[in-house]
């Protein structure tokens, strides 16, 4: 017999990524052993959860009114599990984390290093997305955001060292195209284009002192994934954008070169968030402390 509350995860997990294949794949189990607890679900219940089709799966109304319950029972079991885990005192457990890509393949990788022989006890569970998440409503709880947060927004939120980016080139692209001293050069330039959910990011703004200057740029390469820009640049294909502690040893190493060093591009906010209810677990108490403490704001990362 299934454990119906595996069951619950499961069948949430399939509505969030929508479809079993999706899930199947976030929760490293076989597609049938989903579709099997999805089964079993809709045994007990008598009803049909989700309609079916070759490619996604979306809510009948049963589902939707039984995907709000299942939120709510699996919340009431994580408060029940934390109120033991805190009078046991030690942290333990698995811990949701949701980080951005470049942020998290960088630095982040070496916290979380340092952080797991403190606490071998605590297995972090660790997705990468530049996507914009939220704190429990998307099964993490802890979300580190880079950029302005909503005003709106219900989750604690602990400032972070801020997300700094340097204008770099590969010495090879230099030669062949000059070097852009001024911002407005820049237009005149290949540019590498990082792509968010809104588009191509095609406008960069430098600051001198008290003056900021917007500057529309265009490039044939566009890519949603860092890493990929990061890598035409060193293979010459034009100027890159991007955050300082990925570019930092190819700029050492001369692999690349910093281009307009007096023209600063604005730091980007960074955000610790989580929601701590009404018991805050050790693992995830431990966890912001030191988060805090090696990501303080104005400060560098400490390795």
């Amino acid at each position: 017999m299934l454990d119906r509350l595996t069951s619950m995860k499961i069948f949430i997990k399939v509505v969030e990524l929508g479809s079993f294949a999706a899930a199947s794949q976030h929760l490293t189990l076989s597609p049938q052993m989903v579709a099997k607890h999805i089964e079993a679900l809709e045994h007990h219940l008598g009803a049909r959860l989700l309609h079916r089709t070759t490619r996604r799966q979306s809510l009948t109304e049963t589902g939707r009114l039984y995907c709000e319950q299942c939120r709510l029972v699996l919340q009431a079991a994580e408060r029940a599990d934390s109120l033991a885990a805190n009078t046991l005192g030690t942290p333990r457990g698995t811990l949701s984390v949701s980080v951005p890509v470049t942020f998290g393949r960088t630095v982040f990788l070496s916290f979380i290093h340092s952080f797991q022989k403190r606490y071998p006890e605590i297995q972090v569970h660790l997705s990468l997305t530049d996507q914009l998440v939220h704190p429990t409503m998307d099964g993490h709880e802890a979300v580190i955001r880079i950029g302005e947060l909503e005003t709106d927004l219900t989750a604690v939120s602990r400032p972070l060292t801020a997300y700094r980016r340097v204008i770099c080139a590969a010495q090879t692209y230099l030669e062949k195209h000059g070097f852009p001293g001024q911002p407005e050069d820049l237009m005149r330039h290949e540019c590498l284009l990082y792509e968010n959910s809104g588009g191509p990011v095609t406008t960069w703004h430098l600051s001198q002192g008290s003056v900021t200057r917007p500057v529309t740029v265009s490039g044939k390469i566009i890519s949603n994934d860092s890493s990929v820009l990061h890598s035409a640049a060193l293979g010459g294909d034009g100027i890159l954008l991007g955050y300082e502690q990925a570019l930092l040893p190819d700029i050492k190493s001369k692999r690349l070169v910093r281009l307009m060093p007096r023209w600063k591009v604005p730091d980007r906010p960074v955000h610790l968030l989580y929601n701590a209810g009404p018991v805050m677990t050790p693992k995830l108490r431990v966890f912001v402390t030191e988060l805090q403490e090696a990501f303080q704001p104005e400060a560098s990362f400490r390795r």
